[in-house]
C-alpha cells in the first residue's frame, strides 16, 4: 500500500485536477438539467462525467506506469498508461453515443418552451471558466514537458505546436478540456439563441455536435495510445540521438538505432560501428559516455549500447536536419 501511495504522488497532476473539476461540473450540471430539462445541459453533464472518469483512470495509469521494472516485467510498466487510456476512451465513447441519441430525440421533438434559463446559463458560465483554467494548466504542462517556457494565457495557443511531444496523459487532458471548454461555449450560445428565437431544436443540434466532438477525442486518443501500446518509434528523438552518436569521434557508423516509446518514456537500443583496433577498456569508456549523454535527453530512461567492428560501408543515413531537442536538467 505504501508503494501505491508513493506512485500516486508521481501521477499526472493535470489529469487529477481535471478529473476533480469535471466531476464537480457534472454534478452541478446534473442538478441544473433536473430543474430545467435542457438537453444541451444534459449533453454537458454527460460530457463532464465522461471526462472525469476518463481523466481519473488516466491519473491512475500514469502513476502505475512509473513502477520500477521487476524480474517478471524487466521492460517496466511504461505502456500501462497507454492501456489505461485505451480502456478509458470506451467510457467517453458510450457517453458520446448517449449524448448524440438524446440530441437527435430533442431535435425531432423540440421543447415548446424553456425553463430555468438563467440557472443553465450560470452553470455553463462557471463551466467555461473552470474548464479554461484546467486547459491553461494542461497547456503549461505540455510546454514544461518539452522544456519550453510558458507564456501566461498564450500558453494555450503555444502548446499546440508541441502537443505531439507531450506525454500521453497530458495530451489527453489537453484535448478533452479543449473540447469541454468549446462544448460549454456552444451550449451557452445554443440556450441564448433558442430562447431569443424560439427555435429550441437548436439545443438538440448542439447536443449532437458536442457528442461528435467527444467521438473525435475518442478516435484521436485511441489511435495515439494504440500506437503507444504496440511500441512506436519517436522519429524526432531517433534523428536527434543519431546526430549525437555520430558526432562522437570514435563512432564510424550506426548499424541499428531504435528509439521506442514506452508510455511516457523512451527506450534506446543502439548498435554502433567502431575501429576494431580500439581496446575493450577504451570502448567501455565510450559506452559510458554515450549512455550518460543519451540518458540526459528528455524522456529517455533506458539505454542499451552494443559495438561492432567497422565494415567500411556507410549504412546510416540521417533522416533530415538536426532537430532542436532541449536537454533535461539532471538531478
Amino acid at each position: 500500500m505504501g508503494e501505491l501511495f508513493a506512485l500516486l504522488k508521481d501521477g499526472n497532476r493535470p489529469s487529477l485536477l481535471a478529473a476533480c473539476v469535471n466531476f464537480f461540473l457534472g454534478c452541478i450540471k446534473g442538478v441544473a438539467f433536473f430543474f430545467t430539462g435542457n438537453v444541451a445541459m444534459f449533453a454537458e453533464m454527460m460530457h463532464s462525467f465522461g471526462d472525469s472518469a476518463n481523466q481519473f483512470f488516466v491519473f491512475i495509469g500514469s502513476a502505475l506506469s512509473k513502477k520500477a521494472p521487476s524480474p517478471r516485467f524487466p521492460n517496466g510498466f511504461g505502456r500501462v498508461v497507454n492501456l489505461v487510456c485505451l480502456g478509458a476512451v470506451l467510457i467517453v465513447g458510450i457517453l458520446a453515443y448517449e449524448t448524440i441519441r438524446e440530441g437527435w430525440h430533442h431535435f425531432r421533438h423540440p421543447a415548446t418552451e424553456s425553463t430555468g434559463m438563467w440557472i443553465a446559463l450560470g452553470v455553463l458560465a462557471l463551466g467555461i471558466i473552470l474548464e479554461a483554467v484546467v486547459l491553461h494548466k494542461a497547456a503549461k504542462e505540455v510546454l514544461h514537458e518539452v522544456g519550453v517556457e510558458s507564456k501566461g494565457i498564450m500558453s494555450i495557443p503555444e502548446s499546440v505546436k508541441y502537443l505531439n511531444r507531450a506525454k500521453p496523459a497530458t495530451k489527453l487532458v489537453w484535448m478533452e478540456d479543449l473540447v469541454a471548454t468549446s462544448g460549454n461555449i456552444l451550449a451557452f450560445l445554443a440556450i441564448v439563441i433558442a430562447n431569443a428565437t424560439g427555435y429550441f431544436a437548436l439545443e438538440g443540434i448542439i447536443s449532437m455536435v458536442i457528442g461528435l466532438m467527444m467521438f473525435y477525442v475518442v478516435a484521436r486518443v485511441f489511435l495515439d495510445n494504440a500506437r503507444g501500446a504496440i511500441g512506436e518509434t519517436d522519429g524526432i528523438m531517433l534523428n536527434h540521438i543519431a546526430h549525437l552518436v555520430s558526432d562522437h569521434q570514435d563512432i564510424r557508423d550506426i548499424s541499428r538505432l531504435d528509439v521506442v516509446k514506452e508510455g511516457e518514456f523512451l527506450h534506446v537500443d543502439l548498435v554502433a560501428e567502431t575501429n576494431p583496433a580500439l581496446s575493450l577498456a577504451y570502448l567501455d569508456d565510450v559506452r559510458d559516455h554515450l549512455t550518460e549523454l543519451i540518458l540526459s535527453q528528455p524522456g529517455v530512461t533506458k539505454v542499451m549500447i552494443y559495438f561492432d567492428e567497422d565494415d567500411g560501408t556507410q549504412q546510416w543515413v540521417h533522416r533530415g536536419e538536426r532537430p532542436t531537442v532541449l536537454h533535461k536538467i539532471r538531478p
